[in-house]
This record gives C-alpha cells, structure tokens and sequence, in this order.
C-alpha cells in the first residue's frame, strides 16, 4: 500500500484527526515549564514549533506524545479528552533527535518492530516494510545494521519506523539536530515531501527557525513556556507580534525610536514612517526592518536613507551579510552575492543604507502590539 492510499484510509477510519491543547501547564517542582497554552491543529498541516532552549516545545511536544503528563490543561483530538490515555494508547508516532533506534538489528528489523510486537506475521510485514524502504530510500541496505549507516540514512530509518504502524499524527523533536548542513537540507526537502504525500498531522519542534520557516504551514513561536505569537511562516517572518518576535525569527533590525506625525524619530536619525504608520496613534515604539530590506548604495525617491559603515563581512553562498555601524548603533543588511560585489565592499568603508518606508514593521512600545507599516 502507497503512504497516500494509506494516509486516505486513515483519514476515512479516524475523523476529521483534529489536535486541541487547552489551558496546557506543566511544572516541575516551583519550576514553570508552561503557562495556560491553547494550540489548535488541523488534520494534515505540518506545524513547528520554535523557539529557543528552555521555551518549553519539546515539553509541549511530549505532553502531546504522552511522555509528560500536563500539571493543568488538557489534551484533545476530535474533541475527546486523551490527557489520561498512555503513549500507546494514542496513536501517535514520534522520531527523536538521536534516532533511538536498536543497534543490534539490522535496517528491515528496526522498521519492522512496532509491527512485530503487534503480532504481525513475517510475511505480512515484508509486504508492508520492504516498500516503505523503498520510499525512503533504503531498500537496497534492508540487512545493513544500523551501526553502519550515516546520520541521514540513520534518521531516515527513524522516520520510516514511525510511519510503518500508520500513526495518526507524526511527532518530529528536532529531526535534523544531529546532521551536517548538506544533510540538514536534504532531509528537509524528504520531510517535506512526505508530508505532502502522506497527508498525516506533522507537529515539529526545532531551535532552528529557518528550517520551521521552510517546512510548517503554521509556526508557534514559543518564549518562556507560552505562545508569543503563531501564524504562517510569511505572518511570523513579515510582522512579527513582539519584540521577541522580531529579534528571534529571521534577521531584523530593531531600532527604538517614536512616530510622529508620519514620521519615525529616533537616535539613528528621522525618516518618513510609510503610510500604515501614518495612520497609527503617534508614541514610543519600535522600527523592524528585515535584513534583506536593507540596501546599500544610492537611495531611491522616497526611501529612508542613513550613513554607514562596513565592520565585518559574511558569506553564506547567494548572499552576504554586511555588518554595518550606524549613527547610533548597528545595522545588518542582507544582499545579494551579485550586488554585493559590484559595491566592492571594504571594511571601514562609508556607504549610504536605504530602505522602502512601508517595508517597515512597527510595535508599540507600550504594548508591544504588532502593527503592520504597510
């Protein structure tokens, strides 16, 4: 059976697979883990939630699991209660970061396992196993023991080993935590692929934001044990909701200042705000501007412009990063590889940094709101 006339099968046989969180907390001892989360996943989306150490997503991840049981709150698919239900009992899968695989068997029986201990026959799982190996790409090492693997064939089996008992929802903690960067991307792009083909409820918890951003369909942006914002990756990336936010996702600049009369003043300098700031109560507040809106060279009409200086340099294949010092502070402007070099950069050099007005993303530093500048 293909995993898409499995994962319809599935989906006929289990419902709308529809995940709640409700008033979620989970203490240790005096230590806050989570506070009062409330998470709502719609069958077949790929969801990330991210943030850095010690946010509480892989504590939130394994009270879905099971793992951990919630100090308040409670669990919900279809609008039944599971808190209670053991991890076996769920129906749920889950691959972690370090494989937990067996390393005495061999590729075919580390997939084979959950079906084994169900009392599946041996022919039986080789009908079921052997093409699941094929879809990942791991056929032709079914005998291999997993000892002689690399990291990428290694998580892959972890992967197919969860896939094999036809979960309802997958649960991916750090997935790609422990491969190299080449590996990273590939497996990003087999995840991403197998979502797509499965139609199963991906929930996946990373540090590393931009692998969220490239995979979810919504991210949970997570920050001392509660949820600082959530949205598609585009909402999350374009306006975030906070200043955490906005200094944690992607590569922002994040200058304080005040609006005034559809201006924005601040210790870097006074530039025309765009016109949704325009339309904003006048106040203290904070100016985002992406990386990647930062542009080096003459200003175009209208932009906001100030004078810089080049303190380091970044490489990162199509684009560098120009470490820049401002009036009052630094600056980081991503740019083309291409446009980059026709600048010549120096360090030490002057250059004039501009920017589009209603590329800018405004917080109220009162309530630290996200508005929209354009």
């Amino acid at each position: 059976m293909s995993i898409t006339t499995l994962a319809n099968t599935m989906a006929t046989a289990n419902g709308s697979g529809y995940l709640q969180l409700r008033g979620v907390g989970k203490r240790f001892g005096e230590t806050v883990v989570l506070s009062d989360l409330d998470i709502d996943i719609g069958e077949g989306e790929f969801i990330s939630l991210i943030g850095p150490s010690g946010s509480g997503k892989t504590t939130t991840l394994r009270i879905i699991a099971g793992l951990e049981s919630p100090t308040t709150g409670a669990v919900l698919v279809d609008g039944k209660d599971i808190t209670a239900l053991l991890p076996n009992e769920r129906d749920f899968a889950m691959v972690f970061q370090h494989f937990a695989l067996f390393p005495h068997l061999d590729v075919f029986q580390n997939v084979a396992y959950g079906l084994r201990i169900r009392g599946m026959k041996k022919a039986e799982m080789e009908r079921q196993v052997l093409p699941m190996l094929e879809r990942v790409g791991l056929r032709e090492l079914a005998t291999r023991k997993v000892g002689e693997l690399s990291g990428g064939q290694r998580q892959r089996v972890g992967i197919a080993r969860a896939l094999i008992v036809k979960p309802r929802l997958l649960l991916l903690d750090e997935p790609t935590g422990s491969l190299d960067t080449k590996l990273k991307l590939a497996m990003q792009t087999e995840l991403k692929a197998l979502h797509k083909e499965s139609g199963l409820t991906f929930i996946h918890v990373t540090h590393n934001q931009s692998e969220a951003l490239a995979l979810a369909d919504r991210v949970y942006v997570m920050n001392d044990g509660r949820i600082e914002q959530q949205g598609s990756p585009t909402e999350v990336y374009r306006y975030p909701a906070t200043r955490f936010v906005a200094d944690f996702v992607g590569r922002n600049n994040l200058i304080d200042g005040t609006l005034e009369h559809g201006s924005f003043r601040s210790a870097m300098g006074t530039f025309p705000a765009g016109a949704g700031a325009a339309q904003l109560p006048g106040g203290a507040g904070t100016a985002v501007i992406r990386a990647d809106a930062i542009h080096l060279g003459a200003a175009e009409p209208g932009a906001a412009s100030l004078p810089v200086r080049l303190d380091a340099l970044e490489y990162a294949g199509s684009i560098v990063t120009w470490f820049l010092r401002g009036p009052a502070g630094p600056l980081t402007a991503d740019v083309p590889a291409d446009d980059s070099g026709r600048l010549d950069p120096q360090i030490g050099d002057a250059y004039e940094a501009w920017w589009n007005p209603d590329d800018v993303h405004y917080l109220r530093a009162e309530t630290r709101d996200g508005l929209k500048g354009g």
